[in-house]
């Protein structure tokens, strides 16, 4: 008996500890957080029922990150935090004295050390004693300061994280398939590229000062400290009397914050810690975890049995996906009907059938349905051999990093694949269609209604339809209907940026708009005379405003070729290296971004896809007057933090509603460098010397411009 359940924790261990490596190390997850804590919690009742420990078993052990790389032993080892689901664990542990609560970041934990004010060492928790060095990596990693205004040794954790939003933007721009920000976030780190790491907006967010030669006790002082550094941390609360009451109505806050959304940031849970840091220090170690150093709260999963119905299957970026459509349960107050099935692997591990299949569902942390178990299987599980949405053929692909198995669809134009894209027009920042989300965008096109951006303006035809799908009712309808023919009237801005023109965010769009209407952008980027409106003469017939490159053709090479918008009304068109030199030369565009430009609006499946959009919309093009002169004739480069202003943007938009220009490099037409360390020896102060440009404090830009 003693030698089965020997041989029931070593295989039960192993599989925690595939399940821990593949998380930690941006490779596809192999078990929900309910199924790792639900096995994890097995093997401790097995450890404690037999007396053994395998040396191996995630209880004895901290889960590790394997980035390669030059290791460094941590000063002060980072031990894991006891977890608990249940809130009296919570008040039991605070024993009445002042806590605070923060979130439980779903990133990766790095170590910063700060020397007389200097960084000077960041390095990957590892398995908590030895991490791997990344130093490089710092200056494209967000929140990591390059100096702080701290003496002395200093030594702070801090989660590195991507924020949902940059996640779904970089998914979209790079084409490339990651499962969450955590994976994107993980493989991020292993590059060696600096650009391309900066490119995907990772972001460190402290959450323990963990060292520093001031006397500091609170927990929430400590945190203030981080914040007069030029840090921003993790967000928290002071609960001042933790009895169970008190805690529960704090957690219950907090969670609705993640099931409303609230959070940018994936988090798995939240974390409790004493505010008396000394006291915090007395308890003992036992295992991996330092009794009163924190606990961990996550959150604990309702679940219900269901009934298979059918096997829909998803077709989304760049997988058909598995979707369970069972019999409706009530889960955390709400109906329950769907939930993915995540890829083959996934239900073959469940041992998923067919139609009257038993199951087990959760919502994982409150949020995201989830198959857990299977509890009888009926029929058998079959994969399709067709894509649902273009119908051609599909491939199963197996990932060398995982060994997980995905089906795909061979077409490479398949509307399903662009989902990310779609999502992007719909939101906000692009044609606002409230009450369309990425979900519903991949129901209608896995309906076959959605094929290009012009077909959501035609949604309004499938009404009916839409009024009896599940989740949706006439009101729904209504609304969605309402909101596609608000959408009608848009910006440009907004326009430019739906489009998911690679390498085009906002910032590119209110750039190439300032320099450029968008129908001629659109007509000189495809160097097509007839992809939108004739280009248009400022008002006068005789005296038409010349283009760059025929008022100094000399500059552009001998590539242009002459077309006719009409007999007697000959234009030079620019080919396209003279293109991506003109939009180029707009400040803080660069050749990458309009090589960019150039390349969407020259293939001629997007041109197809413009007109169609524009005989769908009524355009708005937005003319915002300069507001005054004050920096007229002036090009600044920012640099460093700024108090005046929020963020560096700001500061820039004041510059250029003053007439000014803001570029991103230091060179010989540069009027002035703002840098409010005016004595830094930073490569951009050092060039401003050389070139004998001012530097001048943020103080003295709002005494001489204004602000």
């Amino acid at each position: 008996m003693a030698k089965d359940k020997l041989l029931e924790m070593r295989s039960d261990v192993d599989r925690l500890n595939r399940a821990a490596d593949a998380y930690y190390n941006g490779q596809a997850e192999l078990m929900t957080d309910f199924e790792w804590d639900a096995l994890f919690d097995k093997v401790k009742e097995l450890e404690q029922e037999t007396g053994i420990i395998l040396e191996d078993s995630p209880t004895n052990r901290v889960s590790a990150d394997t980035i390669t790389g030059q290791k460094e032993e941590h000063e002060f080892p980072a031990l894991s935090l006891a977890k608990t689901k249940k809130t009296e664990d919570l008040a039991k542990w605070a024993e009445g004295k002042p806590i605070w609560i923060s979130w439980k970041l779903d990133g990766l934990t790095l170590v910063v050390t700060f020397d007389n004010g200097k960084l000077t060492k960041v390095v990957t928790r590892g398995n908590g004693h030895i991490g791997t060095n990344i130093t490089h990596l710092a200056p494209a990693i967000l929140g990591i300061p390059q100096k702080i205004l701290s003496q002395g040794h200093v030594v702070i954790r801090g989660e590195c994280v991507i924020a949902y939003a940059d996640f779904n933007q970089f998914i979209i721009e790079s084409g490339e398939d990651y499962a969450n920000p955590r994976n994107l976030a993980s493989g991020s780190l292993t590059l060696k590229d600096i650009e391309e790491v900066k490119s995907r907006h990772l972001r460190w967010i402290p959450f323990t000062l963990v060292y520093t030669e001031e006397s500091i006790n609170g927990w929430g002082d400590r945190m203030d400290w981080l914040v007069k550094n030029g840090m921003t941390p993790v967000e928290h609360e002071r609960i001042e009397n933790p009895s169970l009451v008190n805690i529960e109505q704090v957690i219950h806050q907090w969670t609705e914050k993640v099931t409303s959304n609230q959070n940018p940031y994936p988090v798995d849970g939240l974390v409790i810690a004493y505010d008396d840091t000394i006291y915090a220090t007395t308890g003992s170690v036992t295992g991996h975890h330092a009794t009163r150093a924190g606990y961990a709260f996550k959150w604990q999963d309702e679940s219900a049995a269901s009934e298979l119905d059918h096997i829909e299957w998803s077709c989304a970026a760049s997988t058909i996906s598995p979707v369970a459509v069972f019999r409706p349960v009530e889960l955390e107050g709400t109906t329950v009907q769907r939930a993915s099935l995540c890829n083959i692997s996934e239900c073959e591990r469940l041992g998923i059938g067919d139609k009257g299949t038993r199951l087990s569902v959760i919502k994982a942390n409150k949020i995201i349905p989830k198959v857990i178990r299977i509890i009888q299987k009926e029929g058998d599980f079959n994969i399709p051999d067709k894509c649902p949405v273009c119908h051609s053929n599909t491939e199963i692909k197996v990932s060398p990093f995982s060994g997980t198995r995905t089906l795909h669809c061979t077409n490479p134009k398949c509307p399903a694949k662009q989902l990310k894209k779609f999502s992007r027009f719909v939101s906000k920042d692009g044609l606002d269609i409230d009450g369309i989300s990425e979900q519903t965008l991949s129901r209608f096109i896995n309906m076959g209604w959605i094929k290009d951006y012009a077909d959501i303006f035609r949604l309004p035809t499938h009404l009916h339809q839409i009024a009896t799908m599940e989740g949706f009712g006439q009101k729904s309808a209504a609304n969605i209907r309402h909101a596609i023919e608000k959408s009608r009237k848009v910006e440009a801005r907004h326009l430019l940026y739906a489009l998911s023109i690679p390498l085009v965010g906002k910032d590119v769009c209110n750039r190439l708009l300032q320099n450029y209407p968008i129908e001629k952008l659109a007509t000189i980027a495809s160097g097509n005379v007839d992809i939108n409106l004739p280009l248009k003469n400022d008002g006068n017939e005789n005296k038409k405003q010349k283009e760059p490159w025929e008022k100094e053709p000399s500059l552009f090479g001998s590539k242009n070729s002459l077309l006719s918008v009409s007999s007697d009304q000959p234009i030079l068109v620019p080919s396209q290296d003279t293109r991506e030199i003109v939009f180029a030369s707009i400040a803080g565009i660069g050749p990458e971004k309009s090589a960019s430009v150039v390349r969407w609006f020259s293939q001629l499946e997007n041109q197809q896809i413009y007109r169609n959009l524009m005989n769908q919309i009524t355009l708005i093009q937005e003319q915002k007057e300069q507001q005054g002169e004050k920096c007229k004739g002036y090009t600044f480069v920012i640099t460093g933090d700024v108090h005046h202003y929020k963020n560096r943007n700001e500061l820039k938009a004041y510059i250029e509603n003053q007439g000014g220009k803001v570029t991103g490099s230091v060179s010989k037409s540069t009027s002035y460098l703002i840098n409010n360390d005016v004595n830094s020896m930073s490569g951009k102060n050092q060039k401003a010397k050389q070139y004998e440009i001012p530097i001048i404090s943020e103080d003295q830009f709002v005494e001489q411009f204004g602000k």
